[in-house]
């Protein structure tokens, strides 16, 4: 059954991606806030997506984005977009993230200030009268699960960059190169991405009982006896992958559509979901003993042997859920602790 994305040893000390150089907070059409210059010969530049292939002709300078991520990456691109969603599901106290607040900051464009994004709610879906109102002139959607509609509509407006891969299944590192593409930035793209993937490998080389360990990534419900588990190509076993862990066999058997993200699994066979470790989503104040505490999941070896990484805050789940340039080193930060208890309980 497929699913919809909405329905979603010490450590070294590790800095987050560096930010494109940047200028003074400019508004207007000259290049975007935040921004360093294009590279030289990027114009035009053509993108690749689901819906086919977008021409930019020249260093766009208003740049509106739709659902997660998007923003994240022109933010650690150096640019500060005109117009951007709230987050409205895991988001902080200014319906945003830590580490959208963090790069606004460094890019001379807090909340609250003349240099700040405008803001509008996806609650109803993509909000297109909002959107037309900035004037940009590049929209970008590369990870979205944006439909045909959608994606025909936004280019009313402006030359869109629509979803890379369907339904929320674009990487981190593709949504990061296209959107650098789009922008002029293509070699600072790269650069981040080599950052932020060592930054995470690094993990594992320093702690290296992680890299022998397996995982399964899920989300058991409590209320309801459900289990979900999450593919490869999914965020959540990519961030596991990342840091040198190995997805466990049962969940690569059991994944009959490469283009699901995640599959329902019985609980009356929880006990064959054999891995050290699993990770799952819970509510506030959820622990291992909750989960124990269930007879259905206390059959889960991993859970039986308190080997669990759990992200009872939605600002957690969302570091690694909608997983991008800024947010991956903020939950190596606050998610990686987990994990290492997790590996530390699996081995007794």
């Amino acid at each position: 059954m497929k699913f919809s994305r909405r329905a979603l040893i010490a450590l070294p000390l590790l800095s987050a991606p560096v930010l494109a150089s940047c200028g003074g907070a400019e508004s207007g059409d000259t290049p975007a806030a935040g921004a360093g210059s294009a590279d030289p010969g990027a114009f035009p530049v053509t993108v690749e997506h689901l819906y086919g292939s977008t021409e930019i002709t020249e260093e766009p300078v208003r740049i509106a984005t739709v659902s997660w991520v998007n923003a994240d990456s022109a933010l650690a691109l150096g640019i500060v977009p005109v117009g951007v969603p709230l987050v409205e599901w895991g988001g902080n106290d200014n319906s945003s993230t830590d580490w959208i607040d963090t790069a606004l900051e460094e890019l001379g464009a807090p909340w609250g200030s003349d240099a700040a994004p405008a803001t509008y709610s996806e609650n109803d879906g993509v909000n297109f009268d909002e959107i037309a109102a900035l004037t940009p002139d590049l929209i970008i959607a590369a990870y979205s699960g944006l439909t045909q509609d959608d994606y025909d509509q936004l280019t009313k407006i402006a030359p869109t960059i629509g979803p890379v891969d369907p339904n929320y299944t674009t990487s981190w590192q593709d949504t990061l190169t296209a959107i650098g593409a789009a922008t002029g930035r293509a070699a600072e793209a790269e650069k981040i991405i080599e950052d932020v993937t060592a930054q995470l490998a690094a993990v594992g080389e320093e702690n290296p009982q992680v890299k022998e360990s397996t995982f399964i990534a899920g989300t058991l419900g409590l209320s309801d006896d459900s289990i979900n588990i999450y593919t490869a190509g999914d965020t959540r076993p990519r961030f596991f992958t990342a840091l040198g862990m190995t997805q466990a066999e049962v969940v690569t058997e059991n994944t009959e559509d490469d283009g699901a993200f995640a599959f329902t699994w019985s609980a009356e066979r929880a006990d064959e979901l054999d891995s050290d470790i699993f990770y799952t989503w819970g509510a506030a104040g959820d622990t291992v003993e909750s989960f124990q505490d269930n007879p259905l999941f206390a059959q889960i070896p991993s859970v039986a042997s308190g080997a669990l990484v759990i992200t009872d805050d939605d600002h957690l789940t969302l570091s690694i859920s909608a997983a991008s340039a800024l947010s991956l080193p903020w939950a190596i930060e606050n998610v990686v602790p987990s994990v290492l208890d997790a590996v530390h309980a699996s081995q007794g």
